[in-house]
């Protein structure tokens, strides 16, 4: 039976107060961890965590700024709620760096005891030769690209450094992408049940940085891995606004920014300005106004619009 619209309007709105309180929350826990505000940062994890509404990634991060704040207890605390709230991430556990502190501890052993547990049950019907590959597909995506910020801010941006850089980023795409075709015309879009969601990534990443004929012709598979929930949302927001402006239509949830000629930062052309929030949440995405602040850029929508049309035509999207 369907709910009728104002009813549904009358029982979501204190729901979508919450939810909107806690994303605010949660970017903000993001932002003062980037800032390496780590002890602010935990504060408004533990903020966020009493009104009950995080996942496991929120408890995960929240440990990396308990860790890096020094908070060992804390950070392993975090860390087993996040293995009972459904984090299964074992690669990415022992090898991030923000967690060096807690390595030594006994209680880490017994934590990756316990989450390798997990893994080996979760994993038992995975094709584990496609995850292997897909695992691999994702390390040559992500590992020099985690080299841009120290390359640029040791050599500059435009050094011969960089240039080198992203010559080898470049040809380490042309080949992910050759294999990652191969998987998706053999396979579809393989999602986190078949080789787990770190391997699924893998996929997303490789068509992003892509071609627009490529990201057009893979674009529908993605749609409707994340409807079988086997992709994440907030990936498939980054693509469909990839393939707007590509297209020269104007995209849908601002996660695309530009450079003007001088050199500044901007949210590239956007629909409906006024909604990008709205959109925003039901795709897994924090406040426009918070993702943005990495870029320097303050979010007025108001001052947003009246610049519109010129953005429009920096971008050529089309009338």
């Amino acid at each position: 039976m369907k709910i009728p619209y104002l009813l549904l309007l009358l029982v979501m709105m204190p729901l979508h107060g919450i939810c909107q309180n806690v994303t605010d929350l949660l970017a903000q826990a993001e932002e003062t961890y980037q800032n390496k505000a780590f002890g602010k940062s935990m504060m408004l994890y533990e903020k966020a965590f009493r009104t009950g509404k995080a996942s496991h990634s929120d408890y995960y991060n929240a440990a990396c700024s308990a860790a890096l704040n020094g908070q060992v207890k804390q950070a392993l605390l975090w860390l087993n709620t996040a293995v009972d709230k459904g984090y299964s991430n074992i690669r990415h556990m022992k090898s991030d760096a923000d967690l060096t502190t807690l390595r030594k501890t006994r209680e880490w052993a017994a934590l990756i005891t316990k989450l390798q547990a997990k893994v080996d049950r979760i994993e038992v019907n995975y094709d584990k030769k496609l995850q292997a590959r897909l695992l691999t597909v994702y390390d040559n995506d992500q590992k020099d690209r985690f080299k841009i910020n120290e390359i640029g801010e040791k050599h500059g941006y435009d050094s011969k450094e960089m240039q080198a850089l992203w010559k080898t980023i470049a040809e380490k795409d042309s080949l992910n992408l050759i294999e990652v075709k191969s998987i998706l015309d053999k396979y579809g879009w393989v999602g986190r049940d078949k080789v787990g969601g770190q391997a699924s990534v893998a996929l997303f990443l490789v068509i992003q940085h892509a071609d627009l004929a490529t990201q057009q012709t893979y674009l529908p598979l993605m749609r409707k891995a994340v409807e079988a929930k086997q992709a994440r949302p907030s990936d498939l927001a980054l693509l469909e606004d990839r393939v707007a402006l590509g297209e020269g239509r104007r995209q849908l949830y601002g996660s695309q920014i530009g450079e003007d000629s001088t050199g500044k930062s901007y949210v590239m052309a956007l629909h409906d300005p006024d909604g990008v929030d709205q959109r925003r949440a039901m795709m897994d995405l924090p406040p426009l106004a918070s993702y943005v602040k990495g870029w320097g850029i303050i979010w007025n929508v108001a001052e947003y619009k009246k610049q519109l049309p010129e953005i429009e035509r920096r971008d050529g999207i089309k009338p």
